[in-house]
């Protein structure tokens, strides 16, 4: 029985593509350093630092991985990723993708 149970979740795990699920709530908690630059809520006042609010989570997921490995190159944000795991990285994702960002009419 334990071994068929065992079986289930890895089938689950894997039919899921192993996607970590993202915490929003955990995300603000972890969003204080960010909020240095980026605005406590991902809205920068300040014209060298991009707006994440309202940003796609999948674009803020790729963008932190690309930083945090190498892919992307940036002096200021290579440092501020390199100690971030996988679940920070979903975290965050999820709290800026949520946040009222830049609406554009056309």
């Amino acid at each position: 029985m334990n071994k068929l149970l065992l079986t289930a979740c890895c089938a689950a795990l894997f039919s899921s593509g192993g996607a970590l699920a993202a915490d929003p709530v955990a995300g603000k908690e972890k969003s204080k350093t960010c909020a240095a630059c980026h605005g406590p809520d991902g809205n920068s006042q300040a014209p060298d630092f991009p707006k994440l609010a309202g940003q796609h989570e999948d674009y803020l997921v790729k963008t932190l991985n690309d930083y945090k490995s190498g892919a992307r190159k940036n002096a200021i944000m290579a440092p501020q990723t390199a100690s971030l795991s996988k679940r920070d990285i979903a975290d965050l994702a999820a709290f800026y993708s949520q946040q009222k960002g830049l609406v554009v009419k056309y």
